[in-house]
């Protein structure tokens, strides 16, 4: 009896210890099992140290370097004319395709005005050019749609041909650019951008801080001219505006500088104080020893119709020069350029067609109506 019970306690406990055995050499086994997965990976993923040593000397000697910089220059290379359009095109090309996609009758005619005046063309000179173009058609026998379109694009055109879009410089003294317009239409950014452009080309830049009221305003022309580059004359936050511009133009002839942008504090065109300020900078600016050549009016192309307005009132007080036409890329308002030539008789010297330094282009009629109406 007693060798029976010494025998039932002692099977468990050989059990017992069998068992601990058996797991203890399992999980032995799975953790040399996972030592050598990770080892494997740890091979796959640390190059060799030769290896490390060539990446090294690749990236010294200019190689993948080198390689990386012309996969950058090539992602960055600008956008056509055409494609940077592609707002203003969705709205005017779609419109007058469809127009000319069927028959022609008196409603081909209505559509297309209707499509023009849309697109901010203005309704004297869409009158003008769909008068034009129906007098073609009828005289000519014009019926193929894709031929009244073509002679759309020269009429267009024409209106556009004969503005002189130089900008302007002093040959006996140092030229002077003034830059006016609305709070928030891209003044300050558009300066920075002329001056580096008028850089690269070799000339000697000073800007004016002359918004002396915005207090970031001086900050941000001052960025600008490190990055472009350029001199710059600041005044006191709240000087008077019209001496800053008249001592940057003293100092850039000083300096034996070429060209003065000057800034100019945004302003609405129905603020007549602020409108006399902006008169008197021009009359100051006229009495400095510099040349103003140019009064430049920047205006955002998506305001549309608004635009308009302002051009008018800035016209009437400083004698606009010219018009700098940003954001034309966002816009689906394009045809503000024939409204702003054909009524008021200022040209775009130069159009923004997006947010990169190089981005601010002279205008190109030809180029323009093409990539609008094709």
């Amino acid at each position: 009896m007693t060798e029976l019970i010494i025998l039932l306690i002692a099977i468990p406990v050989v059990l017992l210890v069998a068992g601990f055995g058996f797991l203890r050499s399992r999980a032995s086994s799975r953790k040399s099992e996972v030592r050598s997965q990770i080892k494997d990976l740890r091979a796959q993923s640390e190059p060799a140290p030769i290896n490390a040593a060539r990446s090294v000397e690749e990236d010294i000697s200019g190689g993948d370097a080198e390689v990386g910089v012309q996969d950058e220059a090539e992602s960055s290379k600008p956008a056509s004319f055409r494609e940077r359009l592609s707002k203003a095109r969705a709205g005017l090309s779609q419109a007058v395709g469809s127009v000319f996609s069927s028959d022609i009758s008196d409603e081909t005619w209505e559509t297309l005005e209707e499509a023009l005046i849309r697109s901010d063309v203005g309704i004297g000179t869409t009158t003008t050019m769909v008068s034009q173009l129906k007098k073609d058609a009828e005289a000519n026998s014009i019926t193929d749609p894709a031929e009244l379109q073509a002679r759309l694009a020269e009429l267009m055109a024409e209106e556009l041909a004969d503005s002189d879009r130089t900008l302007k410089s002093s040959t006996d003294a140092t030229t002077v650019w003034m830059f006016v317009g609305v709070n928030g239409v891209g003044k300050t950014t558009t300066i920075g951008k002329i001056a580096n452009a008028e850089i690269q080309q070799g000339s000697k830049v000073l800007l004016a801080a002359g918004d002396t009221f915005r207090a970031a305003a001086a900050e941000q022309l001052g960025m600008w001219a490190d990055r472009s580059g350029a001199g710059i004359v600041k005044g006191g936050e709240g000087s008077d505006p019209a001496s800053v511009v008249f001592d940057a133009i003293e100092a850039a002839t000083a300096r034996g500088a070429d060209l003065v942008l000057a800034d100019t504090a945004g302003r609405l065109q129905n603020k007549s104080n602020l409108m006399d300020e902006l008169s008197k900078i021009s009359r100051v600016a006229q009495k400095a020893s510099g040349e103003v050549t140019e009064v430049l009016l920047v205006l955002d192309a998506t305001t549309g119709q608004n635009g308009l307005s302002q051009a008018k009132v800035f016209s009437e007080v400083v004698g606009v020069t010219g018009v700098v036409l940003t954001k034309l890329d966002g816009s689906a308002k394009g045809g503000i350029v024939f409204a702003i030539e054909s009524e008021l008789g200022i040209p775009v010297k130069m159009v923004g067609l997006g947010e990169g330094i190089s981005d601010l282009v002279p205008f190109e009629p030809a180029e323009f109506v093409e990539a609008l109406v094709s």
